[in-house]
This record gives structure tokens, C-alpha cells and sequence, in this order.
């Protein structure tokens, strides 16, 4: 961490605090947990995108495990229904009346595994309780505790079948994060690990520090909101979002949500490193995690093989950085 410069310090012990924790389970992914983090104290949501079998369901586990909340998890197929996620009302034939039986949505944290495999009808039912942190059913509005996180994840390699997030969802998702293989001495390590009998099933079992709660989430929000952010940082986040407005490579650009979500996670990110301001290697370090996701590459750029990364990249090579 960096020398304290007149930020509390607190956001940092606890990020740190969390990943260290974490990272007894889920070895060799710092910057992967690191990322999750600043989405959990920024109050946004996560999608994953990875192959099977990288950790990605035992990393939302312990997250919820370590900051003491609820989790659920959720495997979206074909055939499941909005009222499958949301609950819905069932009729008591002993009361005589009908009473609201709720879904897995009512959590602190929601798993969602392969997110696109789903329908649309279904992935929308997702919006609101994302958006609002709110149930609707019937006219009524149930409102979810806090904190209230998704993290959804889905699959890069097979999309028979599957259902693309439409763009109105996935800029809700503040960040989109790429799971890759860990590095052979990590995967040392977690060999070694089940062969000594370590089980990722019986996470209930693991000897896991609760080190946050949600008063502690709050706390570290209200360091995060003072963190001072200069004319110069907003001009440098605005000016990348209009430039891949305006992009050879790209038909759909930043939005004005993208640059909050920006703004709002490299303030986070500057307060995990014990600052109480931002610079502009946060926004660097962060744009491309932010962005991927709400930029659409157009045809003929892909079949150049020009990725979403590439073009936000080379955007971020065009503007000069502010000093």
C-alpha cells in the first residue's frame, strides 16, 4: 500500500483484509479479487467471463463468507422462468389466503452462472433488483437488503444456444472481469492444497474469518465518497468516453453511466491505496474493466481481430494524460 496522504486508511485494511482471506481459498488471483473488491464497495455488480473451473463460483462463496452475508447462487438454463428468480405468491389453502414465497434474488450476494444462457424475458428480471435493489411482484415492491450484489458469469466458449445480454443490462454491471488460468506455481499450490484434503465443496467447514460486515461496507463508502477528484481527472475520464464515441473501430461508445461507474471506481481504487485522491493511473487501470463491456466493435473491425480491449486501449493511447 501507499503512504497515507490524508485519507482514514480504513478502506484499505479492509480491502486488504478481504483479499488476504479470500486469497487462503482462491490462490493466485489477487488482481481478479482485487477488482471484485472495489465492485463491493462501490455498491455495483460484476460479470465474469471464463472458462469452467477457474474458481469463479468459490470466489463469490467465500466473498459472502468473509464480509458475513447471505449468498445464493443460480444456474440460469433455457427454461427458467422470471418467478423462478423473483418468487412469486402461493396460495395457503390452511390460511386461506396467498402469501409471497421469495427467490433467490433476496440475498446479499447472488451467484448467477452462465448468465447468456437464459432468456431475455428472464435476464430482465434481473434490472430491477440490480438497478433499484428492488423486487416488484404483483404491484408490490419488496426491497432487498443491503449490501445486495450480482455476480454473474458466463461462458466465452460456447454460445449454441445461448442469448446475448442485451446493452441496457450490461452497462448495469459495473465491471466486466476476463478469468484466466493462474500461473503454474498457483496451480502448484492448489494441487497441493486438495491433496491434503482441502474441499471446495465444504466451504462451511474452512476455518474462514468473518473480517467486514455491512457497517464496515458502509464506512468504507463514506471514506470512498470524500475522496477529492481534481477538474482535470473528470476532463481525462469524459474525454476517453467521447473518444470511443467517435472511434474508427467502434460503432457503440461509452455512455454517460460508464463514466460514473469510472469516476466512481477509481475513487475506490484510490482509497484501497490510501489515498484521498485520484490520479490518472486509476482511471487507467480501471478502464478496461469498465468499458469492455458497454463498447460494441464494429464488423469489420473484428474481422480484423480487433478486440473490445484492444480499441479501449488504443483510445487511452490517443488522450493525453493530465499531470
Amino acid at each position: 500500500m501507499s503512504e497515507v496522504t490524508g485519507a482514514t486508511g480504513f478502506t484499505a485494511r479492509k480491502a486488504e483484509a478481504i483479499i488476504k482471506e479470500i486469497s487462503r481459498v482462491v490462490v493466485g488471483q489477487y488482481d481478479f479479487l482485487e477488482k471484485i473488491v472495489i465492485a463491493l464497495l462501490s455498491g455495483g455488480h460484476i460479470l465474469i467471463e471464463g472458462v469452467p473451473g477457474i474458481g469463479k463460483t468459490l470466489a463469490a462463496r467465500v466473498l459472502a463468507k468473509v464480509i458475513k452475508a447471505d449468498f445464493k447462487r443460480v444456474q440460469f438454463t433455457p427454461d427458467l422462468m422470471p418467478a423462478d428468480i423473483t418468487g412469486t405468491m402461493v396460495y395457503d389453502s390452511s390460511a386461506n389466503k396467498f402469501y409471497f414465497k421469495k427467490g433467490p434474488l433476496f440475498t446479499n450476494i447472488l451467484l448467477v452462472d452462465e448468465i447468456n444462457r437464459t432468456p431475455p424475458k428472464t435476464q430482465s428480471a434481473l434490472l430491477e433488483s440490480m438497478e433499484e435493489g428492488t423486487v416488484t411482484i404483483d404491484g408490490v415492491t419488496h426491497v432487498l437488503e443491503k449490501p445486495y450484489m450480482v455476480i454473474a458469469t458466463q461462458n466465452p466458449l460456447e454460445y449454441e444456444g445461448t442469448y446475448p445480454l442485451p446493452e441496457a443490462q450490461l452497462d448495469r454491471f459495473m465491471m466486466k472481469l476476463v478469468a484466466g488460468y493462474i500461473p503454474q506455481r498457483f496451480e502448484n499450490m492448489l494441487l497441493e492444497k486438495f491433496n491434503m484434503g482441502f474441499d471446495s465443496s465444504n466451504i462451511e467447514e474452512m476455518e474462514l474469518n468473518a473480517v467486514c460486515d455491512y457497517s464496515d461496507i458502509l464506512r468504507c463508502r463514506e471514506e470512498i465518497r470524500n475522496v477529492r477528484v481534481n477538474p482535470e481527472i473528470i476532463n481525462y475520464i469524459t474525454t476517453i468516453a467521447r473518444l470511443t464515441r467517435n472511434s474508427p473501430s467502434i460503432m457503440l461508445g461509452a455512455s454517460p453511466r460508464a463514466e460514473i461507474a469510472l469516476l466512481l471506481c477509481s475513487k475506490t481504487y484510490a482509497a484501497m491505496q490510501e489515498r484521498d485522491f485520484v490520479i490518472p493511473e486509476d482511471v487507467k487501470d480501471l478502464a478496461v474493466p469498465v468499458l469492455r463491456h458497454r463498447i460494441i466493435i464494429r464488423p469489420e473491425a473484428g474481422i480484423d481481430g480487433i478486440s473490445s480491449d484492444d480499441a479501449i486501449l488504443n483510445v487511452l493511447s490517443k488522450v493525453e494524460v493530465p499531470r
